[in-house]
């Protein structure tokens, strides 16, 4: 029996403000700090963005939010709040980078 083992650290955003476009802004710049920073310091962990399921179904759904995804800039995490449940994983192929 294999055993994989795989760390990971999450950010999670709320998309709360009165825009999805600046809430995508701070969201993806604030990963981007996070991912250089936890690279140096704690390599072994990937990092994913956390969203709800309003956020995945609204901004995600659109086509800069597709963009993000199709071009690979982040690993993300869709949960129901709620339910407490995640919805999507969508890790990016450059995954370990």
């Amino acid at each position: 029996m294999i055993n994989y083992s795989v760390k990971i650290a999450v950010e999670l955003k709320s998309f709360s403000g009165a825009s999805p476009m600046n809430d995508l802004e701070n969201a993806v710049g604030q990963y981007i700090v996070y991912h250089d920073v936890l690279k140096k310091t704690n390599p072994e962990r990937i990092l994913y963005l956390a969203v709800d399921e309003e956020a995945f179904e609204g901004i995600f759904s659109e086509p800069i939010g597709q963009l993000m995804l199709e071009n690979h800039r982040l690993n993300l995490v869709a949960f129901h709040k709620l339910e407490e449940v995640i919805i999507e994983w969508i890790p990016s192929v450059n995954i370990n980078k």
